[in-house]
């Protein structure tokens, strides 16, 4: 029997799995559900009220109220951006550019999670990825 793995999601992620897109993978779908805990990072607050500020999201209510919503909804963690976090992301390789991302895949990498994402760029860091 495999052990069990905690999962964090990537921003366009929590935002499918809050709308229920059928974006998500049956694998990804399978992989939350299965997840002791599954983990958002608190910089994909800002990246999605960036998104709706610049007009490029529509959220049926404020930010705050939206992913406080999701969280609750859906039994998620949210984990603060620490220090380490913070130097972790500005550390790493160049081989991403978005600074979002960069702050997942350093949280990924300190806590040891599965990261739920479409972006293939997350595997060249030695993340194991559902996508």
């Amino acid at each position: 029997m495999a052990a069990e793995v905690s999962v964090i999601l990537d921003t366009c992620a929590l935002l499918w799995l809050a709308t229920g897109s059928k974006r998500l993978s049956r694998a990804a779908i399978k992989a939350i559900s299965e997840a002791p805990a599954v983990h958002v990072s608190a910089i994909s607050g800002f990246e999605i009220a960036l998104k709706v500020r610049s007009g490029k999201l529509e959220l049926p209510c404020p930010v705050t109220s939206w992913f406080e919503q999701a969280v609750e909804h859906h039994g998620l963690a949210v984990l603060s951006l620490e220090l380490d976090a913070c130097i972790a992301a500005a550390d790493l390789p160049a081989i991403h550019d978005d600074p979002f991302d960069r702050f997942i895949i350093a949280s990924a990498k300190l806590h040891n999670l599965t990261v739920v994402t479409a972006d293939e760029h997350f595997r060249e860091y030695g993340l194991t990825v559902i996508c």
